[in-house]
């Protein structure tokens, strides 16, 4: 006599086929769930290259191709898993108000007064960095953009840190630069002292107090030799924001330097949350790194 088969009940062999679904439908789910998780992780990076003034070979599209140091953040997001980036040449599009509510950081390595609309700088410096927390990079000729004296430049001057007087060591110029603060993320690399051939700025519009220097070029062991301090890299604080510049990046091959992308790595951890460093201006190592420049540079 067959048994019938209660309407309640399941074979054994569909309750294996359930089971099996359900555990391939687990697997997959959380397959295609993990990139999503690590994709909503990642800071969104603007980086702008665009240049009213000189053009460095380091951000010169060639061929309609992204330039070295696009393809160098690029590849270094992509190789992190920290950040995704956008590259633009086109401030007048891209920086403004609504576009930057997209990102997290922006990145510069821009020359001259840049086509941003009034409303735009008042948003990025004052809601964007101030208020919502977000942070900015420099590199290298952010501190040559927005340079002349008008009041349409004092509010990125401030932001940046200091403005383009010159540079005394240019692109041929092997230089050694001491590393003041090796605990932030972004020296971390670098040790205690390094060389490196890239062209190096002095600067105006200089305010110790509103800084923290991270490194500055060693008198002592440059030529030329000047009688004052000259800050390589240095950080703050805008509010709630995160400012970081590091005048590297002159030359192309910086933008292929291991330690170069480690520390910029580093400083974008900074920036994240994900490490932290104590940024309070330090006006005193600016004033001893004065007094020891004049005295190597006169050879006492």
């Amino acid at each position: 006599m067959k048994l019938k088969r209660s309407p309640g009940l399941m074979s054994g062999s569909l309750i294996a086929s359930l089971i099996k679904f359900a555990i391939v439908f687990a697997i997959g789910a959380s397959f295609f769930s993990i990139p999503q998780l690590h994709a909503a992780d990642k800071a969104k990076v603007l980086m702008v290259t665009q240049s009213a003034g000189f053009v460095h070979g380091a951000v010169n599209r060639k061929e309609n191709k992204l330039s070295a140091a696009e393809i160098a953040m690029t590849q270094l997001g992509q190789q992190t898993g920290l950040f995704e980036v956008h590259c633009t040449q086109d401030c007048e599009s891209d920086f403004t108000i609504e576009n930057l509510k997209n990102y997290d950081i922006v990145m510069l390595y821009t020359t001259g007064f840049l086509p941003i609309s009034k409303e735009a700088q008042k948003y990025f410096a004052e809601i964007w960095l101030k208020e919502k927390g977000h942070g900015l990079i420099g590199f290298h000729s952010a501190t040559d953009t927005y340079g002349a004296k008008s009041e349409n430049c004092k509010w990125y001057q401030e932001i940046i840190g200091g403005t383009f007087n010159g540079h005394p060591w240019n692109s041929k110029n092997m230089v050694t630069i001491s590393v003041h603060d090796s605990s932030h993320p972004a020296m971390k690399p670098w040790g205690s002292e390094f060389q490196i051939q890239d062209e190096i700025y002095q600067y105006k519009n200089w305010v110790p107090e509103n800084v923290h220097v991270l490194m500055s070029l060693n008198m002592a062991k440059c030529k030329p030799s000047k009688p004052y301090h000259v800050p390589v890299a240095w950080t703050r604080e805008w509010g709630e924001g995160k400012i970081y510049y590091n005048n590297l990046g002159h030359n192309e091959e910086t933008w292929t330097n291991k330690t170069f992308l480690k520390s910029t790595e580093g400083a974008i951890r900074w920036i994240m949350n994900l490490e932290s460093a104590d940024v309070t201006p330090n006006p005193e190592l600016s004033k001893s790194e004065e007094a020891k420049a004049a005295k190597d540079a006169n050879g006492k």
